[in-house]
């Protein structure tokens, strides 16, 4: 029994990388549901509840055995639709038990495997994913961050935090302009269209940037995040991070990074720019670290907000509910950023 809301199950997480999961099976926790992820020697995905029936082992301790899972207790296979196909010692001419084991559905996109917890909903995961071209990819990576879903989401998509734990590397408080976020809601969540940034006073524009024609932020539900910078050859830049909750403490974070128009090998990207990245990544981790401890210490007080803090109430109330609020509405709001 968990406390998502039902609606959340219907949605597709990004569940691990794809070139993670082999013929040893992996498991996964996403909304608090166990998974154990496989690949047959065909290429075929196998998504089954971590427990066998039989004796409640745990299958992703179990192997891949031709087109089927086994259990490491008793030997019980299973194939990919959860139906089961062996039991080791039974007589040839015994019946096998009418015994299924939870299957849940799966599709790979832009270097991951997705799943869909619920046993209905959304056919394929959202349109902003799907029109990625997987050619672009420079980087992937998959990180887990000790924080509540909205809280992590929050932090990637707020860019007024940055001056103070990314002082230098992303902005510095004392170099702030006046810039416009201008937020636009959307069928899949929303975007927020940062105005008046041509540059960002911090290291990693200066090393890796050049002058931008637009700086956009996106959400698509339920967990999908995008920083995108335009530039003005006509290049373009997208940080995606995916956020997979696996309870209401923990959120696995699986990130890309896609550069098109512009020379960036994947090997100048990870020797460059990537240990300046992964100390962002770094420095945010600390921070959800000890703001989710002192959630814990005061319990559950509601946090403060202003006009600046754009995203908070779309993201709770998604999570809340299972659905984008039905009045949000479009604002320009004026920020020293």
């Amino acid at each position: 029994m968990t406390d998502w809301h039902p609606l959340l199950l219907t949605h597709w997480y990004a569940a691990a990388r794809s070139d993670e999961v082999r013929s040893t099976p992996v498991a996964v926790t996403l909304l608090d549901t166990h998974v154990a992820l496989a690949r047959t020697g065909t290429g075929t995905l196998i998504a089954l509840e971590d427990r066998c029936p039989h004796r409640h082992a745990p299958l992703s301790a179990g192997c891949v055995n031709g087109e089927r899972l086994a259990c490491p207790y008793h030997g019980w296979s299973f194939d990919a639709d959860g139906r089961l196909c062996e039991v080791p010692g039974l007589p040839s001419d015994a019946a096998l038990p009418n015994i299924r084991v939870r299957r849940f559905a799966t599709c790979e996109l832009d270097g991951f495997i997705w799943l869909r917890p619920g046993a209905t909903g959304a056919e394929r995961p959202h349109a902003m994913i799907r029109a990625t071209d997987p050619n672009t990819r420079r980087f992937l990576w998959r990180t887990r961050w000790s924080a509540n879903v909205v809280d992590a989401m929050e932090n990637f998509l707020d860019p007024l935090h940055t001056h103070f734990i990314h002082a230098g590397l992303v902005r510095r408080d004392a170099a702030r302009v006046a810039a416009t976020a201008c937020f636009r809601p959307s069928g899949e969540g929303f975007s927020v269209d940062y105005q008046g940034m041509p540059s960002q006073s911090g290291l990693l524009y200066r090393l890796f940037e050049s002058e931008r024609t637009a700086e956009r932020a996106h959400f698509a539900a339920p967990g999908s995040a995008r920083l995108e910078y335009a530039y003005a050859n006509g290049s373009r830049v997208l940080i995606d991070l995916h956020f997979t909750p696996r309870t209401a403490e923990e959120t696995d974070v699986s990130i890309t990074l896609h550069v098109e128009g512009r020379w960036a090998p994947a090997w100048a990207v990870r020797l460059l720019a990537w240990p300046l990245l992964k100390r962002v990544n770094d420095q945010d981790m600390a921070m959800l670290r000890l703001q989710a401890r002192n959630r814990r210490r005061f319990g559950e007080r509601k946090g403060a907000s202003t006009t600046l803090d754009i995203v908070r109430g779309t993201l709770e109330h998604f999570w809340t509910h299972g659905v984008l609020p039905p009045a949000a509405t479009a604002r320009d709001i004026p920020m020293m950023l």
